[in-house]
């Protein structure tokens, strides 16, 4: 063998090795100064509070927490604390429909004609006979979202204990002018997955909710991730949603431990209630999702151009988003009047982190959450060259 390559191999050897004999002591420093940076960000713009989590190179996991999560009682922020994930929830959704994929149920470039083309209101979709499976996942479908038309946020105020129906929701989009022809623009849209995901049911006879759990939150050990169809959890902090925000609620998401919306209405949008260490141990699984070929788990990569930052992507409930000197980030932020969710893993690093505030005010959090997300990783990445 050519010694150079030799002694390559023996460099990439001895790295792994550190990684890999990283001791308790050099993990209980790095927990120490990821608390003291989230502590001070905190500190800095005074929101209510966060909870952070990082699965590390050699499988090791950090779960940390700040501030508080109530600010009546002043309980402290717990890192097992829970709060609404948003839209971070359409790669359980999503994940779920690759594994039906891979069993030959449906494919990406089929036409959702070929589905529920004999629906009585089918018609009525914006591009409804161009639209594609994979157009749905990566919001290329020219579907607007329905949340802000006709009366359904007055709706949700008035009836908190109104369970919602996928058509019912859908109903919202019907006979609107399409935004662009289908495959041509992107624009991100709830209604997107609520119809995707209706389709799926259709045609696999199962709930999502209940594949999901089945074949994704018990095999990867999710334990604090469940369906938000109700309006009480368990450890779940206080959300504090920012005044003139689109939906009808101000204040205290959480009021004598009740939900004050029900967030059963978002569904396969999001519609889950998790932490920062399963959002975490999720974001690496779903990277390397290996229940599903390499040739889908590329597919599932594959970007197009997305409005939500600068240079980002969206693959299939992907969000591709480049992270400086952490390479590419790959993952999903999520929003819930009152909570901030975001997780991503780096393969150039072997990290994967997720965050989540409970609060909706970008007056307090001043900066994207993508951008504390690699905050935390630059810190992660100093400590392992310069520790392992």
């Amino acid at each position: 063998m050519n010694r150079k390559i030799t002694l390559l191999l023996l460099l990439l050897y001895a790295c792994y090795f550190h990684v890999s004999a990283q001791t308790p002591a050099q993990t209980a420093v790095l927990k120490m100064q990821l608390q003291g940076k989230l502590d001070s960000m905190q500190r800095a713009n005074g929101f209510p509070g966060a909870t952070f989590a990082a699965v590390l190179p050699n499988g090791e996991r950090i779960a940390i927490a700040t501030g508080t999560a109530d600010s009546l009682t002043g309980a402290p922020m717990q890192p097992d604390h829970r709060m609404l994930s948003g839209s971070n929830g359409k790669t359980l959704f999503t994940a779920a429909a690759l594994l039906l994929a891979e069993q030959g149920l449906f494919k990406l470039d089929d036409r959702i004609a070929n589905y529920i083309g004999h629906e009585p209101w089918f018609n009525r979709i914006p591009n409804a006979q161009s639209i594609t499976m994979r157009m749905l996942l990566n919001h290329t479908s020219g579907i607007e979202e329905y949340l802000e038309h006709g009366d359904f946020m007055q709706r949700l105020k008035s009836n908190p204990t109104h369970t919602w129906k996928p058509v019912e929701l859908l109903a919202y989009i019907f006979d609107r002018k399409a935004l662009f022809e289908a495959g041509t623009g992107f624009s991100y849209a709830d209604a997107n997955y609520i119809l995707f995901s209706y389709i799926l049911e259709k045609i696999s006879g199962r709930r999502m909710y209940d594949q999901i759990k089945s074949d994704l939150i018990k095999p990867y050990g999710l334990t604090a991730t469940e369906p938000s169809t109700k309006r009480s959890y368990a450890k779940l902090a206080v959300g504090y949603t920012r005044a003139g925000g689109p939906f009808p609620v101000e204040g205290a998401m959480v009021r004598k431990g009740v939900l004050t919306l029900n967030p059963q209405f978002e569904w396969a949008g999001g519609g889950f209630v998790s932490n920062a260490a399963d959002l975490a141990t999720w974001a690496k699984a779903y990277y390397d999702f290996k229940a599903i070929s390499p040739a889908l788990r590329a597919e599932m990569r594959q970007g197009v151009a997305a409005n939500t930052g600068k240079n980002h992507q969206y693959g299939l409930a992907m969000q591709l988003r480049p992270g400086g000197h952490a390479g590419m980030g790959y993952g999903h932020s999520g929003w819930f009047p009152g909570y901030v969710t975001d997780a991503a893993y780096f393969p150039d690093l072997n990290i994967a982190v997720a965050m989540q505030f409970n609060t909706d005010n970008f007056r307090l959090l001043k900066r994207p959450s993508e951008a504390y997300l690699l905050d935390m990783v630059m810190v992660i990445s100093r400590a392992t060259q310069t520790n392992y």
